[in-house]
């Protein structure tokens, strides 16, 4: 018999991380912006599907901070308009920011998805940073459905100045949330 020589059947190197790199397309806008394109996108996708693949492109994007106050935010518009109990969504932001009627935004913005995660409540501008649920069961969805804004998440996203996630665990889905900020407006 004859010994075999010793080959090694595998290849331990590993690649290089530029080579990786290079192998990975990055987005450098988010295309869910254009309506035709998330309406065409919509034809031959699933919802879910597709909801995940805008909340994907978002997360890669990250924040456009083009209008941080959910007062101007073009995106925000459709909330704005809405009306709850006689009040629009645009008054109660007004009172918010002019320290009007304490402690009562809380369970009024929970039905447009808003949830406040911080404000001033003592004297002086009110700070709050309110968060919009972008997730795929937001409340808000309905209200920007009735406006006709389908893409709504990716324009929140481009003005909110932060987006932030929660991953998805056993038992809690995979949260989303866009940040914006109240302060008043200079006078």
């Amino acid at each position: 018999m004859f010994p075999l020589p010793s080959i090694a059947m595998t290849k331990t190197t590993t690649p290089s991380p530029k080579r990786r790199e290079e192998g990975v397309a990055k987005l450098t806008v988010n295309p869910f912006l254009d309506a035709e394109f998330y309406a065409r996108m919509r034809d031959y996708t699933e919802r879910d599907a597709a909801i995940i693949k805008e909340l994907k492109a978002i997360a890669e994007i990250r924040a456009g901070n083009k209008q941080p106050d959910p007062r101007l935010a073009p995106s925000l518009q459709a909330l704005r308009d809405t009306v709850k109990k006689g009040l629009s969504f645009g008054e109660m932001l007004e009172r918010m920011a002019a320290g009007k009627e304490k402690g009562l935004w809380e369970p009024w913005m929970t039905t447009f998805g808003i949830e406040i995660r911080a404000v001033n409540y003592g004297a002086g501008p009110r700070n709050a940073c309110l968060v919009l649920d972008l997730a795929a069961n937001a409340p808000a969805h309905a209200m920007f459905a009735k406006a006709g804004i389908q893409n709504w998440r990716s324009l929140a996203a481009d003005d909110c100045s932060v987006v932030r996630s929660e991953k998805a665990t056993e038992t809690t889905p995979l949260k989303v949330y866009a940040v914006f900020y109240l302060d008043p407006l200079p006078a």
